[in-house]
């Protein structure tokens, strides 16, 4: 580990926002490849966020924090490491957001954050998203996972209708179901027949990763 991908993590890890793109630019010069900087540099701090976030010594604003500071680095490497031969590797494609009646994202952008450490592609759909736009952009990019949340209870149809949609079109478990957020439980994610629920945004990285890697 080279003292300037050290000084990224360690920016990241901090959230120092304002200096993540000049450290990224030191890792350049100093010969890391976009693929060492994401993987082995912005993965690695984003584990030591999640780390931190899941002992309560991070809380919501520290994470999102490093989150921004991770993205503007993603927004120099990323392009590079799609360039190169080591970005024909395919580390899964996952589109996320929060389902149609609710705004509240906050645990979706902290998921966000940690699964693009992992190096997957993601596809934010934003809040408020219609569940046959969720569909509609899975079936366009080729996703391996379609990830919901919600806060509300009155949403929660919306994660049942998704199961019954991806039945009706042949697409269950070709597209695999994530769901997340307050009102959700392990309990209803097993009633409707979608294959995950997390606590956490910790947690969703993590299964994610395990659903990619069995894919």
């Amino acid at each position: 580990m080279s003292a300037e991908l050290d000084a990224l993590i360690n920016i990241v890890v901090t959230g120092k926002i304002k200096e993540a793109k000049e450290a990224t630019n030191k890792c350049l010069a100093a010969g890391h490849t976009a693929f060492e900087i994401v993987f082995d540099g912005l993965a690695k701090a984003m584990d030591i966020v999640g780390d931190k976030y899941e002992k309560k010594e991070y809380f919501l604003p520290q994470v999102l924090l490093s989150a921004n500071t991770l993205y503007q680095s993603l927004d120099i490497v990323l392009p590079m490491l799609k360039d190169s031969a080591e970005g024909d590797v395919d580390r899964g494609t996952i589109v996320i957001g929060v389902v149609e009646g609710d705004v509240h994202d906050i645990g979706k952008n902290i998921c966000k954050a940690l699964l693009s450490g992992t190096g997957m592609t993601v596809i934010d759909m934003g809040k408020d998203v219609p569940i046959k736009d969720f569909l509609a952009k899975a079936k366009e990019v080729n996703a391996d996972i379609i990830a919901e949340s919600t806060l509300m209870t009155p949403t929660l149809d919306g994660m049942k209708q998704m199961e019954k949609m991806l039945k009706e079109e042949g697409l269950k478990g070709k597209i695999k179901t994530m769901i997340g957020g307050g009102a959700t439980s392990k309990e209803f994610a097993e009633q409707i027949g979608a294959d995950a629920w997390t606590y956490d945004a910790v947690e969703c990285s993590r299964v994610a990763a395990e659903i990619i890697k069995n894919r």
